[in-house]
């Protein structure tokens, strides 16, 4: 069956050398615009030919630090330093980037859990449609930015298991994490979103992807900025997709620790709905059965907080942020020591 094509449109040339920016066009009709339609943000950067780079950032809209990164790397590129094609989308679900939100307020869809998307649906299937049929199949390597958002806060880490990939894949995934110079590398329980993220889509088109998680807290933090900053132009450097020199204050790369949480049980939930007092911090080393939080419930402010235990051991990678919270809410996950 033929592949409906995107009703997605842009005045961009993939084609054409140097350096093109303008907007993605997404249908929208409402009441006070009929024909409408929303400006997703997208830059090319050509010279000649060479390897092609897809960078994307605000998949998630409260993820801040991959979209200030983003910004400042097309600023920065000159096209006669690229050997290649870098295309750039830094708002990749622009509804909710620009309201802040991890999903659409139009359509209240997460973009990461909804690949391949589809041609006629409401907007967040519509770009994600756009991303895996127009996008992708220009690329070699994807690179996605992502942050814990308005929710968590991660320690700065690049992802380097999130979709199913061959051994050859994955090796060259592994290659990249370590040039992108993060303290950690994690690996995500196998079937992460469902295999409906932009990195499984990705993967399914033979591109070699690679993520991270820089920070968040719905903040830019500097600390993991300056990794992301840095990072990306490593691994463009890798790439040989661009030759731009190294700053005087890029954040030089450090080892990677890598880790990974082969079964959900890494992961720490509210067991009900109440006020999340943490017992650990990011960065702790915690063994199975230790407390990790304790819920308080005001309403019922006799009865005793419920105490929250880790079903697992290992450092502490991700923390939730605020403190209300319901059951079912992800408070901590763990990364254990992996040797690849």
């Amino acid at each position: 069956m033929t592949e409906k094509p995107s009703r997605l449109t842009s005045r961009i040339d993939f084609n054409k050398d140097g350096k093109q920016c303008d907007y993605v066009q997404l249908p929208h009709s409402v009441h006070r615009s009929a024909y409408g339609w929303l400006p997703v943000p997208l830059v090319c950067i050509k010279n000649g030919e060479g390897p092609t780079m897809l960078l994307t950032s605000g998949v998630h809209g409260d993820e801040y630090e991959g979209q200030v990164t983003l910004s400042g790397l097309i600023q920065e590129i000159d096209p006669a330093d690229v050997t290649g094609r870098i295309i750039v989308l830094p708002m990749a679900n622009y509804p909710a980037a620009k309201a802040g939100l991890r999903t659409s307020p139009i359509d209240e869809l997460n973009l990461n859990r909804v690949f391949p998307g589809q041609a006629d649906g409401s907007p967040t299937l519509m770009l994600a449609h756009y991303m895996q049929s127009v996008l992708m199949p220009l690329a070699d390597y994807a690179l996605d930015l992502h942050s814990g958002g308005s929710s968590l806060m991660y320690l700065p880490t690049v992802i380097l298991r999130a979709a199913e990939v061959n051994k050859t894949v994955q090796q060259k995934i592994v290659e990249l994490g370590r040039v992108f110079g993060a303290p950690y590398g994690f690996f995500f329980p196998p079937g992460q979103g469902g295999g409906a993220t932009n990195m499984a889509a990705a993967a399914a088109r033979g591109i070699v992807p690679l993520a991270t998680e820089m920070g968040g807290t719905g903040q830019v933090t500097p600390e993991c900025l300056r990794f992301c900053e840095a990072g990306v132009r490593r691994v463009l450097r890798h790439i040989g997709v661009w030759n731009g020199a190294v700053g005087a204050d890029e954040q030089p790369a450090v080892e990677t620790r890598m880790l990974t949480a082969e079964t959900w049980e890494s992961f720490c939930y509210a067991s009900e709905d109440g006020l999340f007092e943490p017992m650990v911090e990011l960065g702790d080393e915690v063994v199975k059965g230790q407390l990790a939080a304790r819920i308080h419930t005001p309403e019922t402010p006799w009865r005793a907080p419920a105490e929250v235990h880790f079903d697992a051991s290992g450092l502490v990678v991700c923390k939730r942020v605020p403190g209300r919270t319901e059951r079912g809410d992800c408070l901590f996950h763990l990364g254990a020591d992996f040797d690849i």
